[in-house]
């Protein structure tokens, strides 16, 4: 391919037939800069400087349609009836097509061309679960508060990555995959370990899971306490009461040093509360808290009253700040169990997390910051504008709350970034990335500490604002761990879907491909297929090697005391065929 220049601060419009069509191309970040190639460009800088980046090589593209790897060859599905159920292989899900917004014609498929095709990472929730400020004690009120598989959740990381990889391109299309995008809570604490698990993870190199005392696991699993499971002791906790095993030697392989190939894909990077926020639901500020975490003392246990209490804070979103969570820790100090302190597990703030992005060690297949840049680090701000090819932009927005609770909405300045993003390029096709869905954007009522008279924004003026852009076809998401396509249709014939996609720490652990195609009937088809992770179905629990341990997470996944039945969504959530008209 040849080389393709982008010129930083004040860009024209970009049209999509004048652009050449790559895997990625480009990026502008916060309305104010412009980088380039995912693969190999430099950081938006806030000046004119001319940046040019070499095309990488896009792979040949595969026969198409395909199944293998997908889950329309093949789920996990229980096997056996025993109260813990045992995976194995189960029927795939069929495609289902849906109309709501336009009716398709017949003949599409000999008439479509591909006009781009990604993955769509969410909720992996990397967990420090020797962390400090952990809140496992809550599955006193509530079962679900602590997963049994939360000490597995890099491996199932990067089994993800690997089946990402396996991948032959678009299913349906047969176009060459173009990148991969996470939206959100990729971390699960707000930690500086987790952080870093992420983004070596995604970019490749070796990881030691494990936090505290390099040695041994210093956490609820190994407490002796029966409101957890303890896999490696013969205490008759209450999961092993559901039939959870005993696995000799669990901790130690679980803590043990692991690799990942990093994508073969360049990625891009969309922030969620669980990233932007101590617990996903705290507002930075609070120096008390910020010491507990690298301290050497944590709360293992509660009474289900009190737990309860804390829960209810943060459902309801009183406590934005943790005072009550503050006050609640100094109040069992005397309850709490020692560990050993460890500075890396200190919080990040929405600027270490910019910094960590545009560090060259975790680049992988690029691009430089991942869609973040140098300007986006300048206006203390995390979205962006990218050019995903010919026909196609990107548009990554943050729906985070700085003052805190983990539910979203956007502030003025952003929403008008959004509004001009889709105006300057209306020759270009739309896909909005978010963490939020429009129906948890709720939270308008906190002050963003750094704008303090700036309004917030809910998700239904989101829906409002896109549904004026002929040019936005999809509106993609995670957050609520689950599986869910919705239509959203406009007067004037103005139509998109938003796609959210269930997480990958939740059963049933997935991931979706999403492809856009111009059926040239005026008409386009958006194709979701939803893929697993690498690992077996089947499990053996003598095998603790890393590929063992990630078809472990799942297995554990499935049966998680309290864990929803109906994430993978009804199957036209699954793999679809979503038909809409050309804008």
């Amino acid at each position: 391919m040849s080389r393709i220049r982008s010129v930083a601060a004040t860009i024209p419009a970009v049209n999509r037939r004048t652009v050449l069509a790559a895997t990625g191309a480009a990026a502008v970040s916060a309305g104010i800069g412009y980088a380039l190639r995912p693969t190999d460009s430099q950081a938006a800088t806030t000046d004119t400087t001319r940046v040019v980046a070499q095309s990488r090589k896009a792979p040949a593209a595969p026969l198409a349609p395909y199944t293998k790897g997908t889950t329309l060859a093949a789920v996990a599905a229980p096997r056996t009836s025993t109260p813990y159920r045992r995976l194995g292989d189960g029927p795939g899900w069929s495609r289902v097509v849906r109309s709501e917004l336009a009716a398709p014609k017949s003949g599409r498929a000999g008439r479509r061309t591909a006009l781009a095709a990604f993955v769509q990472l969410t909720d992996l929730h990397l967990i420090d679960a020797q962390h400090p400020l952990r809140l496992e004690y809550l599955r006193s009120a509530s079962p679900h508060s602590w997963r049994p598989h939360e000490a597995l959740t890099v491996q199932g990381a990067i089994s993800l990555v690997e089946r990402i990889n396996a991948l032959r391109g678009a299913p349906v299309t047969g176009s060459p995959l173009h990148f991969a995008m996470t939206t959100g809570d990729n971390t699960d604490n707000n930690a500086k370990t987790e952080l870093e698990w992420y983004l070596t993870i995604m970019s490749g190199g070796k990881i030691t899971p494990n936090s505290g005392d390099p040695r041994h696991y210093e956490g609820v699993q190994n407490s002796g306490l029966k409101l957890y499971w303890q896999p490696d002791s013969t205490v008759r906790d209450g999961d092993k009461q559901l039939g959870f095993p005993h696995l000799d030697g669990f901790l130690a392989a679980a803590t043990r040093e692991v690799r990942s190939p990093g994508l073969n894909l360049p990625w891009y990077s969309t922030v969620g509360n669980h990233d932007a926020l101590p617990l996903g639901c705290y507002g930075h500020g609070d120096s008390w808290l910020a010491e507990f975490a690298v301290g050497g003392k944590k709360l293992m246990t509660l009474s289900a009253s009190e737990a309860k209490k804390l829960q209810d804070h943060i459902k309801t979103g009183n406590d934005p700040k943790g005072t009550a969570f503050r006050d609640l820790l100094k109040a069992h100090a005397r309850d709490m169990r020692s560990v050993t302190a460890d500075e890396k597990r200190a919080p990040f703030t929405p600027a270490d997390y910019l910094k960590a992005h545009l560090d060259p060690a975790h680049r992988g297949n690029g691009p430089v910051g991942h869609g973040y840049s140098s300007a986006n680090l300048a206006a203390g701000t995390q979205y962006y504008t990218f050019r995903i090819s010919d026909d196609v932009i990107g548009i990554s927005i943050d729906t985070t709350d700085p003052g805190g609770h983990f539910e979203g909405s956007i502030g003025t300045a952003q929403l008008n970034w959004l509004d001009k993003q889709l105006r300057d390029n209306k020759d270009s096709y739309a896909i909005v990335f978010s963490h939020h869905t429009s129906q948890t954007m709720d939270n308008t009522s906190h002050v963003d500490p750094a704008r303090p008279r700036e309004r917030r924004h809910s998700g239904q003026e989101v829906v409002s604002l896109l549904s004026k852009h002929a040019n936005v076809v999809a509106w993609v998401n995670g957050h609520i761990h689950r599986n869910d396509i919705t239509p959203h249709k406009a007067a004037g014939g103005r139509s998109f879907w938003e796609i959210s996609t269930a997480s990958h720490v939740d059963y049933p652990q997935l991931a979706r491909v999403i492809e856009i195609a111009d059926n040239k009937d005026g008409t386009l088809s958006l194709f979701t297929t939803l893929v697993e992770s690498a690992a077996p179905h089947r499990t053996d629990f003598s095998d603790l090697t890393q590929t063992g341990l990630a078809a472990l997470y799942r297995e554990l996944s499935y049966n998680a005391p309290g864990a929803g039945t109906t994430l993978g969504g009804d199957p036209n959530d699954r793999n679809t065929e979503l038909v809409l008209k050309k804008g």
